[in-house]
């Protein structure tokens, strides 16, 4: 199954549909007047992954960065879909099109949430 996403005048996706294999984005545009994207399901920052989680031997399935969804924006000149941005404070990594926080996420195994105002994780606490 193909996955295609409708796009805004702004570029955002504004609908994401189930197309056939032999569906095309050009033809889609052309029949309705509106704007779409092929989308990959299975490919999320750059990499493709198998239905188990684990990155496909073929990588040439990875396409446009992300699979897209309602909000996320297709930027023409990357040729990825980008997610919504979650925080003013991170910055857009430009090889999976992904935004990352500008501290790095704590690795000691507890949760943690991120703090913007004051640009820093904060461990949750058990139980919460």
């Amino acid at each position: 199954m193909a996955h295609f996403a409708k796009l805004d005048k702004q570029n955002k996706v504004i609908f994401v549909t189930v197309g056939r294999d032999e569906d095309r984005e050009e033809e889609l545009t052309d029949r309705t007047g509106d704007v779409y994207k092929q989308t990959s399901y299975n490919t999320r920052g750059g990499v493709h992954y198998q239905g188990d989680g684990t990155p496909s031997a073929d990588q040439t399935k990875a396409f446009r960065k992300n699979y897209a969804g309602l909000g996320y924006t297709y930027d023409a000149l990357r040729d990825a879909f980008i997610p919504p941005k979650p925080y003013a404070s991170w910055v857009l990594n430009e090889t999976s099109c992904l935004w990352e926080a500008p501290v790095a996420y704590p690795t000691d195994g507890k949760r943690y949430v991120w703090d913007e105002l004051n640009t820093k994780w904060t461990e949750v606490p058990e139980g919460a």
